[in-house]
């Protein structure tokens, strides 16, 4: 059964509708209906209407494609931008990043970042997520091989110290019914308690243990 269907090499977001309806057509005779569409962003324009794709109602994720969209530059940018440690601190890989994920965000999708080329360097694999996760704001990010799966997982989910932090505070905040509350010299209120509640929340989906007491927020 498939679960979704990846769209490369767009331009526009009249490509992708275009692209949906035919492919709506086709699932319909096989009794599916609104298949999710993940697509690449991977070219100048498709960079430039990102807002636009991610505003489509059945796209459900978007992917970058860094190896494209480096070499569209036609050696503008180098080669060393399609990996760590460049890929993370050249500008112009940078903008294109944070660009689609803040698209992602904003209409609520799913931002998934670019491969790792090291296939079997975890260490590095789980590095990228990490950087991808905390400096970019991406929640997924693709694969090319199954040794990068679990370095992956790990790193996008909740630390154990995240988990302990997050019930404190809310256990702490529904004591004083949530009102503002201090916890360790710093403030929290309703914002943060919905921060520290979506981190339970995505720990459980990650399928991690919780301590007991989370289940009270859950």
């Amino acid at each position: 059964k498939i679960a979704y269907i990846v769209i490369p090499k767009v331009d526009n977001a009249e490509q992708i509708d275009a692209a949906i309806k035919h492919i709506n057509l086709i699932a319909k005779k096989y009794g599916r209906e609104h298949l999710p569409i993940h697509v690449l962003i991977e070219t100048h324009n498709a960079l430039a209407n990102v807002d636009q794709i991610a505003a489509l109602q059945q796209v459900e994720c978007l992917s970058f494609g860094i190896m494209d969209f480096v070499s569209s530059h036609y050696g503008a940018i180098p080669s060393n931008a399609m990996r760590s440690p460049g890929q993370f601190s050249h500008p112009l890989i940078m903008r294109a990043k944070l660009e689609i994920s803040a698209a992602c965000h904003r209409y609520g999708k799913t931002p998934s970042h670019n491969v790792t080329t090291e296939i079997k360097d975890t260490a590095t694999v789980a590095g990228d997520a990490t950087r991808a996760m905390l400096e970019c704001g991406y929640t997924r990010m693709w694969s090319i091989h199954p040794d990068q799966i679990k370095p992956i997982l790990r790193a996008m989910s909740p630390r154990s110290s995240e988990i302990n932090e997050a019930v404190t505070i809310l256990s702490t905040a529904q004591q004083e019914q949530w009102g503002p509350i201090q916890v360790n010299g710093r403030l929290h209120d309703r914002a943060s308690y919905r921060y520290y509640w979506m981190l339970l929340k995505k720990a459980q989906m990650s399928q991690i243990t919780l301590p007991e007491n989370a289940q009270n927020f859950l």
